[in-house]
């Protein structure tokens, strides 16, 4: 059975998400466990492809500065 790591840890990151509406009708959305990751959108679907986007950027980004991550 293959392993992917790097996609179970993005899946589990996600499904910590927390989204919000917002006052304009805009989303923005969250990952607690991982600092700094935040993301807005015009709908909630928008709001979850750029979190998603904007978790990958942090990962790479960690990677290259050799941080921590949090499982």
């Amino acid at each position: 059975m293959n392993r992917f790591i790097l996609s179970e840890y993005i899946s589990a990151a996600l499904s910590e998400a927390e989204y919000e509406k917002l006052e304009n009708n805009t989303y923005s959305g969250r990952i607690p466990s991982c600092k700094g990751v935040i993301a807005f959108g015009n709908n909630l679907e928008k709001c979850r492809d750029e979190l998603r986007s904007t978790l990958e950027d942090w990962i790479l980004l960690g990677l290259k500065l050799k941080h921590y991550y949090p499982s």
